[in-house]
C-alpha cells in the first residue's frame, strides 16, 4: 500500500528544494503551490474575481495583488482559502489516487501549510524542512519586493518553526549544502521503507474528507 509523507516547511526554509531532492530520489511528489499557480491561471480565476475585484487580469489571477489584499485581512484571506484550499485537495486525492492505482510504494504531498489547515491528517508521516532563523531571514529577505514588515506578516500567519519540528517525524535541516539536505532525504525514505502504507489512502477511498 502507498504510503503518504507530507512534506512541509516555512517560508524560507528550503522545502521546494527538498521536495526536489524527493524526486531525484524517483519518489513522485504532488505540489501544492504549483497547483495553485495552475489554478490562478484557470479554474480558480473567475470566483477570485469575483471575490476580490482588480485582482485579475488577461484571464489569470494578478498573484501580487491578491496577496497585498489578503495578507493582513484575516477575512480575506479566509475568503480566499475558502475557493483554493478545495480545489488544491481535490487535485492532491487525485494525485494519490492515481498513485495508488500505478502501485507507488512511497509518494510525497508537498503542502505550505500542511499544519496550518489540518492536513496532516492526510499524510501517514510528516516530514519538516527547517533551517536556523537567521538562515531563513537572510534567504528571505533576498526575495523581490519582500520587506521585513511582509516577512513578519507572512511568519504570523504560520505555525512556528518550532512547533512544526515538534510534530513532526523527521526534520530535514537545509543550513548545510545540498548534499547534505540530499543524505537526509535518503536517510528519511530508509527509515520509512518498511513502514506499513495506506491509511492516508484508505482514508481517501472511505470518503473522508480532511479540513
Amino acid at each position: 500500500m502507498t504510503l503518504v509523507l507530507g512534506l512541509t516547511g516555512s517560508i524560507g526554509m528550503g522545502k521546494s528544494a527538498t521536495a526536489n531532492l524527493f524526486r531525484e530520489a524517483g519518489i513522485a511528489v504532488h505540489d501544492a503551490d504549483a497547483t495553485v499557480h495552475d489554478l490562478y491561471r484557470g479554474e480558480a480565476v473567475a470566483a477570485i474575481g469575483a471575490a476580490f475585484p482588480g485582482t485579475t487580469s488577461a484571464g489569470e489571477v494578478d498573484r501580487e495583488t491578491l496577496a497585498r489584499a489578503v495578507l493582513e485581512d484575516d477575512a480575506a484571506l479566509a475568503r480566499l482559502e475558502s475557493i483554493v484550499h478545495p480545489l488544491v485537495r481535490a487535485a492532491s486525492e487525485a494525485f494519490l489516487q492515481a498513485a495508488a492505482r500505478r502501485g507507488e510504494r512511497i509518494v510525497v504531498l508537498d503542502i505550505p501549510l500542511l499544519f496550518e489547515t489540518g492536513r496532516e491528517r492526510a499524510v501517514d508521516v510528516v516530514v519538516v524542512v527547517s533551517a536556523p532563523e537567521d538562515v531563513q531571514k537572510q534567504r528571505v529577505m533576498l526575495r523581490p519586493g519582500m520587506t521585513p514588515e511582509r516577512y513578519e506578516a507572512i511568519l504570523g500567519k504560520q505555525t512556528p518553526d518550532r512547533e512544526k519540528r515538534r510534530r513532526a517525524h523527521f526534520v530535514v535541516d537545509t543550513s548545510r549544502d545540498r548534499e547534505a539536505a540530499r543524505a537526509q532525504v535518503r536517510g528519511v525514505l530508509r527509515a520509512v521503507a518498511a513502514m506499513p502504507g495506506g491509511a492516508a489512502v484508505r482514508r481517501l477511498g472511505s470518503g473522508e474528507r480532511n479540513a
